[in-house]
């Protein structure tokens, strides 16, 4: 397949997940507001940072005037599995595939369009994933932008109950696979008990949210993954 029909092809797959993005982006925006944020700031954000948790992550670590090192370390980990998805993604590539292309698709990798792409039939010709991303990332920022104009327009009660939509989302995200693995489920359960307990320990609740959250979320995953490793198929 060309590389007009591949990136066609790839913005019709793009649109209903742009349709998705700007809904769950918006709820974002109300965040983004709380967090001082205008909204060609929110724009941006949402550009360079596609992914629910680590823009949540960004947005209250900014509400609670975490430092840069803190903002910077809390979205490394909350994303570091994009990395690992750009890898696999990277073995469908032919080997005459450039690097530029490479590293577009790594950059411009969400949950979505790594599903769509991976799925895609021998080599993946990279302006596939350029034509989801050119209908979906827009929308994903916009979303967020119009979240944060929402929230400087609505009435107070208004913008709170918005704001509930947020962990509405999350909640749709872990509770489907938690049901089916029981591994999941516990980590579900033990981060919502420690991470109430660290804001109540002594010493331990004197530290800020940024670092409360970067050695919960590195401490679970690494006990996690040495006592229940994904089983891998040869």
């Amino acid at each position: 397949m060309n590389n007009k029909s591949s990136f066609l092809n790839g913005l019709a797959a793009g649109v209903p997940i742009g349709l998705g993005y700007f809904a769950v982006a918006f709820s974002l925006g109300i965040v983004a507001r709380r967090a001082g944020l205008s909204p060609f700031q929110g724009f941006i954000s949402s550009f360079l940072n596609r992914a629910s948790a680590g823009e949540y992550a960004l947005y209250t670590a900014a509400e609670q005037l975490a430092t840069y090192i803190e903002v910077a370390l809390i979205i490394f980990v909350v994303n570091a599995r994009y990395m690992l998805m750009s890898c696999a993604l990277s073995q469908r590539f032919s080997e005459d595939t450039p690097f530029i292309h490479r590293f577009l698709v790594a950059f411009g990798i969400t949950d979505e369009i790594f599903g769509i792409s991976i799925a895609q039939k021998g080599f993946l010709n990279p302006f596939y994933t350029y034509g989801a991303l050119l209908v979906a990332a827009p929308l994903w920022s916009a979303g967020t932008a119009c979240g944060i104009i929402a929230g400087n327009i609505l009435p107070v009660s208004v913008v709170n109950a918005l704001s509930v939509a947020l962990y509405g989302m999350f909640l749709a995200i872990i509770i489907p696979p938690a049901k089916k693995n029981m591994t999941i489920a516990s980590a579900v359960a033990v981060s919502f008990v420690l991470s109430w307990a660290f804001s109540v320990l002594p010493y331990i609740k004197n530290l800020s949210g940024g670092n409360r959250t970067i050695i919960l979320t590195v401490a679970i995953s690494a006990v996690l993954a040495y006592l229940k490793p994904v089983e891998t198929e040869e």
